[in-house]
């Protein structure tokens, strides 16, 4: 199993343009590094290859879908009233990113 790199980090860190400090970039190898070897116990299970995944963690789960009703909702106009600046129905939000 190929083991993740300083530079794979670095790479995918530049692709998701999130700068990594050298130390943060060692901080996610030892992430990697323990997680490589938990999944590496949990490969070591005996007959971990023929026991069939399950879909929820409780094996009797049963679900009941609620039945949809359609209820009458407030009227944007009387929602946006408590609104400090809208338009065209939308809420005007400060700026909070640059």
């Amino acid at each position: 199993m190929n083991k993740f790199t300083k530079e794979m980090v670095d790479d995918y860190a530049d692709k998701l343009l999130i700068g990594l400090t050298a130390e943060e970039n060692q901080m996610v190898l030892d992430e990697f590094e323990i997680i490589d070897e938990n999944i590496d116990l949990i490969n070591n299970i005996e007959n971990i290859k023929e026991v069939e995944p399950m879909t929820h963690c409780l094996d009797d789960f049963e679900y009941e879908l609620r039945e949809d009703v359609v209820e009458e909702s407030v009227p944007i106009d009387e929602l946006l009233q408590n609104c400090d600046d809208a338009s065209y129905n939308e809420v005007r939000v400060p700026k909070v990113v640059e």
